[in-house]
């Protein structure tokens, strides 16, 4: 038989190892449609909206470090991918992006769904290029999948519906990219001994983790306790840097906790590894730091350094541990981590069981569930106050992976990440946690859940309003403008789609009911109704010259928009 340019992508994308193609379709589809019905190696996954897919396979890119691929059909069926691909883009995992496109006899006259794929997405795929004729095509493919994997990053082909059904020539051979075997980056000798100079002659070294400290973890523990270092770690390298990690201080930043921050401003010398963390107030504008990163753009780009190494992190540490010395005194390592301890202590008090009366914390739900998941669930977060809970009461483990939209920041991209996720592993639990604004975002895709037969647990933390700017408004002075949702029975929207659903507005039926949902074989959503007064408080920031959030006045009182009593008590006596 004959083969297409359809026939032919779907072979390369088999051969590459894809065995999902996330997307909604389209006529300019079609052709790839039947293509992948006739070649029978790669699922269809069919989702309700374009962002899904997108954002389902960024998950599964994230998770397996392999190359994923979504696809959208012409116009506003593929511009609907730009939000997860950006997410990709930025998070820097291999996706594949098939837009189909208008026939090529009709781009350039103003034809109905006619957009320009390769200017709108340019700024997030490291390769986007206009397939016209069969040949072309297949070079083009080839490329886009290098580019994804090379990167890594997105690589696109903009496929005209009437080029992915034209017939190749008989005999072509087809592109077939491998992933690229890259070296990880030496650490040049001179830098190494400068480092550990610097470390020799600090009294109070301290270590900020990022998410390219992945495969060094052990590497900086064992070199953090030979020069009595604290660790710190971003909110990406908490699924790998927070467990079994004696020397671990927690998170800085907004949604921070523990004693990160002080650990990094009283710091003599601090050390970035791994990580491009953006939140300059957060980061000391004096002393010294430096910074190991296998990205060379990341060096210097926060914080001003006194030593830049571009180089792996893992490799570097590992050279770096002869050349230390051991002789050091703990005091400033043993004064962190006890002042750890004690906020551990604190914010622990907030999970305690309360009575039937009182509304859920989110807290508690969040370590409730978090206590009864299995050791090497999947977690996806959304955007919002979910990640703060996330950040602070889900328990890293070895086995775990926490993911969520961490750099790009978008809102519902937790159901969506949990369908990619699910995917790929279908015999893993995985567990979406959903702010109520993020999920009716795109609740559609609870569908998806139901026809694709991806049994993930979806966790709804229902406030009724986008509690993330409801706090931010506060803490700039501003009474509650636009946040508040109305009050939904989740619960019901998902039973009617066919999801087994279980809604909760009593603590003391909360622990069955996690037990009930997490055990569940089907896809499943818990709808928890939870306290609208809990208050997601940054660190202590009252040492940090220039983060004074103090400066800014309590809200005024407004009838339409009035904070509650709690609420403005536990932001007065944190500002103050």
């Amino acid at each position: 038989m004959e083969e297409n340019v359809s026939d032919c992508l779907v072979k390369i994308l088999a051969a590459q190892g894809v065995q999902r193609m996330y997307g909604l379709v389209g006529d300019s589809l079609n052709p790839v449609m039947e293509a992948l019905q006739r070649n029978g190696r790669i699922r269809w996954i069919h989702v309700r909206h374009e962002e899904t897919a997108a954002f389902a396979a960024a998950a599964e890119a994230m998770l397996s470090g392999k190359l994923a691929v979504c696809c959208g059909s012409c116009g506003p069926g593929n511009m609907h991918l730009i939000n997860g691909l950006y997410d990709a883009h930025r998070s820097a995992v291999p996706v594949l992006a098939l837009t189909s496109h208008i026939a090529t006899t009709n781009i350039g006259t103003d034809y109905f769904q006619e957009t320009h794929p390769t200017q709108f997405f340019a700024e997030c795929a490291r390769y986007c290029e206009l397939a016209n004729s069969p040949s072309q095509a297949l070079t083009t493919i080839g490329a886009a999948v290098r580019a994804a994997l090379a990167g890594p990053g997105v690589g696109m082909v903009v496929l005209p519906g009437d080029v992915a059904a034209m017939k190749v020539s008989h005999g072509v051979t087809l592109p077939l990219p491998v992933a690229p075997q890259n070296a990880p980056r030496e650490p040049a000798e001179p830098e190494l001994e400068q480092l550990a100079s610097l470390i020799n002659s600090a009294k109070r070294v301290t270590f900020f983790c990022g998410a390219g400290c992945a495969s060094a973890k052990h590497e900086i523990i064992r070199l953090a306790r030979k020069v009595a270092a604290p660790i710190a770690y971003t909110l990406r390298a908490k699924e790998f840097m927070e467990a079994d990690n004696p020397f671990a201080v927690g998170m800085t930043g907004l949604i921070g906790w523990g004693d990160a921050t002080r650990s990094l401003f009283e710091a003599e010398l601090l050390v970035l590894w791994g990580m491009d963390f953006p939140y300059k107030a957060f980061l000391p504008a004096h002393g010294r730091v430096v910074q190991v990163d296998a990205n060379a753009e990341a060096l210097g780009r926060r914080t001003k350094l006194c030593l830049g190494i571009h180089a792996d992190a893992s490799l570097t540490a590992r050279k770096l541990l002869p050349l230390v010395k051991n002789d050091r005194d703990d005091d400033f390592l043993a004064r962190c981590l006890s002042r750890h301890g004690k906020e551990l202590v604190r914010i622990q008090a907030r999970i305690r069981r309360v009575d039937e009366l009182s509304p859920i914390r989110p807290e508690y739900l969040t370590k409730l569930v978090s206590d009864l998941a299995e050791p090497d669930a999947v977690f996806t977060v959304d955007t919002g106050t979910p990640v703060i809970w996330a950040a602070r009461y889900l328990q890293a483990m070895p086995q775990r992976r926490i993911i969520g939209s961490f750099k790009h920041g978008s809102m519902a991209c937790a159901l969506a990440m949990a369908i990619g996720a699910k995917a790929l592993f279908p015999s893993r639990q995985v567990i979406a946690l959903c702010g109520d604004g993020g999920l009716s975002m795109l609740p559609g895709d609870l569908l998806t859940l139901v026809q694709e037969g991806l049994a993930a647990k979806i966790l709804v933390f229902n406030n009724s309003s986008l509690d993330f700017v409801s706090l931010e408004q506060e803490i700039a002075g501003m009474p509650h403008l636009g946040t508040v949702l109305p009050g939904t029975d989740y619960a019901a929207v998902a039973r009617a789609m066919g999801v087994h659903s279980l809604r909760v507005e009593n603590p003391n039926d909360l622990p069955s009911a996690v037990r009930s949902w997490l055990s569940s074989r089907a896809p499943s959503l818990l709808d928890v109704v939870i306290d609208t007064h809990a208050l997601a408080l940054p660190p202590d920031t009252s040492f940090i010259p220039s983060l004074d959030f103090a400066e800014h006045p309590l809200p005024q009182s407004d009838p339409r928009h009035e904070l509650s009593p709690v609420r403005r008590l536990l932001l007065s006596l944190h500002l103050r």
